[in-house]
């Protein structure tokens, strides 16, 4: 009997396959980078083959490891990189142009001059989305735009486009499937939030026609099958699929109204679960799918607040600044000193998130003094990436007219115990550290699990989760109000350069 599920996280910088048994236990996982490419200050793509190609050596790495025959993989799970979109030719599966990637600004002028023409608030009314060139809408206009014989091919019914879900699934099944999961829809900002289909005043606004969009499916259930990709049988159903911010909170048993977790990758992302209601945002925070469990279940929503920058900014000091050598290496050099010694670093290199929305703002490093070394400029890092989950924080709590609940925490960051103890103090707040850390990929094997029956729902879930750790706040509230002030001084110099 097929008792695996294999689960593609496809993320910013790589692509990590996993393989997962029917007790939920990660079995094995191996993980691909590949180039970004930034062709303009502010311009952000990846080229799809190189995405292709680091998850099918992916899947080929996972396969040599021979814990399972091919044909014991009961259902394959896919989580990605949301906001990032491209075309394709539904004749061969080629790409048109590089994928324009979700830190891309690009589109900062177009939604600018939507904005000037009054169509923000029906846009945050449809889509739950802010208008911002983070969302997929904008830089589907600008591919349509900017394409060589773009006319000729919508005219004879030959581009597809999509999401990065959607491109892969359409690779994993020959051509056969061109579909994405209604929480990747929700990040277009061409899904209406409330029948969860297309909106036909939002694709005229951003002028993309419908017949290119994939059809929206449900999160778990069967949405394709494999179909001539090396090392698997064909006929495997491809049955979970979420963004990788709804796989982590669906990973981290997050299953009731006011569960909420912090996932720490390239950016940063709390999640809270609403329920089968919409919670609008009066903060600028998001309103968005979680997940469907299957056809004519009902959808639960969240809202989510992000930060542009978090894991990326440890990679700029090592690969900008050059002042550690190894990710990791950057919570050994910030325990070296006490704290961050008045500098601040608001890591805006891609513009700021929630709850700013200041696409044009860039980063600054302020407080510098003879006596500031690399080990304050790693430790004020390391403050930088848990503040900015304050402020989200902060206006969510808000927007809900309550206390969030401990935190659970996820993402490759969340290892650094430095970090972890940082966040909870400057929160005020306790955070649960689950076992398996990596909850994307979890939460894409459980949907595709569920959507087979090798997991009944929910509640085996819950038996599967166990936490780790937990960081309680060892600040005081009076260190945590200087804390926060410093901060805040900083981000404000930071918004006023603009």
């Amino acid at each position: 009997m097929a008792s695996f599920v294999l689960a593609i996280d496809q993320g910013t910088t790589g692509s990590t396959v996993a393989l997962m048994d029917a007790r939920g236990q990660l079995r094995a996982s191996v993980n691909n980078e590949f180039p970004q490419v930034y062709p303009r200050p502010g311009w952000v793509e990846h080229r799809p083959a190189d995405i292709w190609s680091s998850v099918t050596r992916g899947i080929r790495a996972i396969l040599r490891k021979k814990l399972c025959k091919p044909g014991d993989i009961a259902a394959i799970g896919i989580t990605n990189q949301r906001e990032t979109a491209l075309l394709w030719d539904r004749r061969n599966g080629e790409p048109l142009n590089n994928a324009i990637v979700w830190q891309c600004r690009r589109t900062t002028d177009f939604c600018e001059s939507l904005r000037q023409a009054g169509h923000e608030a029906l846009i945050r009314r449809r889509s739950g989305l802010v208008l911002d060139p983070y969302f997929s809408a904008s830089k589907y206009r600008w591919l349509l735009q900017n394409t060589k014989g773009i006319g000729r091919m919508l005219k004879a019914g030959n581009v597809a486009a999509g999401t990065i879900d959607s491109f892969l699934i359409w690779q994993l099944s020959g051509g056969n499937s061109h579909v994405t999961d209604i929480s990747n829809a929700s990040r277009t900002s061409l899904m209406n939030i409330d029948s969860c289909d297309w909106d036909p005043q939002l694709l005229e606004l951003f002028e993309v026609p419908a017949a290119i969009l994939p059809q929206i499916g449900p999160s778990s259930g069967v949405l394709g099958h494999t179909r001539g990709v090396a090392g698997l049988p064909d006929g495997i159903p491809i049955a979970g699929v979420a963004g990788d911010q709804q796989a982590a909170l669906f990973g981290q048993a997050c299953f009731a109204p006011g569960d909420a977790k912090c996932t720490f990758g390239t950016g940063s992302f709390i999640v809270m679960n609403t329920g089968t209601q919409p919670v609008l945002s009066d903060s600028g925070l998001l309103t968005t799918v979680a997940w469907q469990l299957g056809d004519g279940a009902a959808p639960v929503y969240a809202l989510e607040g992000g930060a542009f920058i978090c894991g990326a900014a440890v990679q700029w000091l090592r690969d900008g600044l050059g002042i550690i050598r190894t990710a990791a290496d950057v919570e050994a050099l910030a325990r070296e000193v006490a704290d961050h010694g008045n500098v601040e670093f608001v890591p805006a290199l891609a513009g700021l998130g929630a709850p700013h929305w200041a696409p044009e703002t860039r980063g600054t490093i302020t407080g510098l003094t003879r006596g500031s070394g690399r080990a304050h400029i790693a430790r004020a890092t390391l403050d930088a990436m848990a503040l900015q989950n304050v402020d989200i924080l902060r206006v969510m709590e808000q927007d809900l007219g309550r206390r969030m609940l401990p935190l659970r925490v996820d993402g490759g960051a969340a290892a650094n115990d430095l970090l972890m103890q940082i966040q909870a103090d400057v929160l005020g707040r306790k955070l649960i550290r689950p076992q398996v850390i990596e909850t994307t990929v979890a939460g894409a094997c459980y949907l595709a699990g569920i959507g087979v029956g090798l997991w009944q729902g929910q509640a085996d879930v819950r038996k599967i989760w166990q936490a780790e750790r937990e960081f309680s706040p060892l600040m005081t509230a009076a260190a945590r109000r200087r804390r926060h002030a410093s901060w805040k001084a900083a981000l404000q110099r930071t918004l006023l350069q603009v």
